[in-house]
């Protein structure tokens, strides 16, 4: 099956005249010349960029999230086709009415009508996995309603197949295969993919995402109603808003652009560092603006999160290239594992300044990120950096975050907008408030342990006498003398030691923190 679906990519690639994409050298420049001559029968009365998304379409939902991903890096790729890959946000072809109905009376077991007071036949958005339609809820509260596509979980199933195949095959023929790790990035993609395919785990990201900025200073979340809420189908609160990506319906609305841009910005890093719980499918399709300038956010299918260990790389890195200290940069990649040992870090040091330093002090709109990428990616194979597969969401959604400060404000500062919050996040993990904090959660463990100490020690020294039954010399005699002498020891310094850490946690506790 995943040798006749990789037939069938072939074949819509040839349908739509793609071969014209490929023109990396002049050997597969040759090569598409050869193609079009051999298929010169083929319709030609449709442009690029509409060819393209036509067979990101017909290849399924996987593909349609690259075109998605394409259509923010207008950078990267031309105008006419980011314009035409930007209809992928929203604009997916629905399925019938007829299907979305008979998974909603499947899922509930009862009409429609039954449910809704009034549902909207046609469907407000439609996207690669799932579409979303308006309706009011008997009580009157108007909702969105989102409902997965029929039989997607089992396409989905077969595009992911063929992933990993095209993976092995890549750490077969391509020499920097093994080393980027593409197996583990298609098992790290599909997790993230398998979240969209259940809409309980889409309701409950919403949910956490709405708790974590409850303030609603910069982002509302709307609100899940878990009574009609399903594996299949999601219920929740109507949202009003202008599509982020409607610059001059915003201007209209007399919206602050740049103060948008760099409220996304904030929205982003909060998310990163203080959440470590973040949006990570940030095209323009996924987020809307209120009348008064707050971020909406939309669709919470694929989230992302990081570990402690992970944030502190990251935000150390950020702040070390925020102060051009390229010496810590190459450090830090050392010290987390991520390039070998024994490289040097003068020379890793000077790579990454050659990468680096060009993009200081010039706005987005002077800052090629793609060429960017492609000279950290030589840089990386250079020196055997592994690539992190945990952190591929959270690549892919900086990508999203740049693509969107570019189209609101070009002249967007984006390492100027982050470097204050990004210093707050270090000193919050260096002061006082973090170690309280951390005692404040490690006090439950130590609370439980207490008890078990007297029974953990005398095991110990038990399991360390049996060891000295058998008969002794007096060599051995003196030796286990010394030995106990030392156990003593040491056992004083542990009852001290747990005696002091004992009572510091309990002064914390009850005179610090309230």
């Amino acid at each position: 099956m995943k040798y006749i679906r990789l037939i069938y990519i072939i074949y819509i690639l040839l349908k739509y005249r793609l071969e014209e994409f490929i023109i990396f050298n002049r050997k597969l420049n040759l090569l598409a010349r050869f193609i079009s001559i051999i298929f010169f029968f083929r319709p030609y009365n449709k442009n690029r960029g509409t060819r393209l998304r036509l067979a990101l379409e017909n290849l399924g939902p996987i593909f349609v999230k690259f075109g998605q991903l394409l259509s923010t890096r207008r950078d990267l790729i031309p105008l006419d086709i980011a314009d035409e890959l930007a209809l992928l946000q929203d604009q997916v072809p629905p399925f019938p009415y007829k299907d979305a109905e008979k998974i909603i009376t499947g899922s509930y077991g009862k009409s429609l009508d039954k449910i809704f007071k009034s549902f909207d036949t046609k469907p407000i958005a439609s996207a690669s996995v799932a579409q979303v339609h308006f309706a009011t809820l008997q009580d009157g509260k108007d909702v969105a309603v989102k409902i997965l596509r029929p039989n997607i979980k089992h396409v989905i199933d077969k595009d992911i197949k063929l992933l990993y195949l095209i993976a092995r095959l890549l750490e077969l023929i391509w020499s920097d295969g093994r080393r980027l790790r593409p197996r583990e990035v298609v098992a790290e993609f599909y997790k993230h993919v398998q979240s969209e395919l259940n809409l309980m785990l889409d309701a409950a990201n919403c949910s956490r995402l709405g708790e974590n900025f409850k303030d609603k200073k910069l982002l509302i979340v709307p609100e899940v109603y878990w009574d009609f809420c399903n594996e299949d189908v999601m219920v929740m609160e109507r949202m009003h808003g202008t599509p982020i990506s409607h610059v001059e319906t915003l201007r209209k609305k007399k919206i602050n652009i740049k103060e948008l841009a760099r409220n996304g910005v904030e929205i982003f890093f909060t998310q990163v560092f203080r959440d470590s719980f973040f949006h990570a499918d940030m095209h323009p399709g996924n987020i809307q603006v209120a009348d008064d300038g707050r971020y909406i956010a939309m669709d919470f299918g694929i989230m992302g999160s990081l570990n402690e260990n992970d944030k502190n790389y990251l935000a150390r890195n950020f702040l070390a290239f925020f102060k051009r200290d390229y010496h810590d940069v190459a450090l830090a990649h050392i010290e987390s594992g991520w390039v070998p040992k024994d490289t040097s870090i003068d020379e890793f040091e000077n790579a990454i300044r050659s990468v680096c330093e060009p993009i200081f002090n010039k706005p987005l709109k002077e800052i090629s990120f793609g060429r960017l990428l492609i000279r950290l990616f030589q840089t990386s194979r250079r020196f055997n950096m592994e690539i992190q597969p945990q952190l591929t969401m959270l690549q892919k959604t900086l990508l999203n975050v740049e693509g969107l400060g570019r189209n609101l404000d070009p002249d967007l500062d984006l390492w100027k907008t982050a470097a204050p919050f990004l210093k707050k996040y270090m000193s919050e993990q260096k002061g006082i408030k973090h170690i309280i904090k951390s005692l404040k959660n490690e006090f439950p463990h130590w609370l439980h342990l207490t008890p078990k100490l007297p029974r953990l020690i005398h095991e110990f020294l038990e399991k360390s006498n049996s060891q000295n039954k058998n008969v002794m010399t007096k060599d051995d005699f003196e030796n286990f003398l010394k030995s106990q002498k030392n156990q003593t020891r040491w056992f004083k310094i542990i009852i001290t030691f747990i005696g002091i850490t004992l009572l510091v946690n309990l002064v914390i506790l009850f005179y610090f923190i309230k």
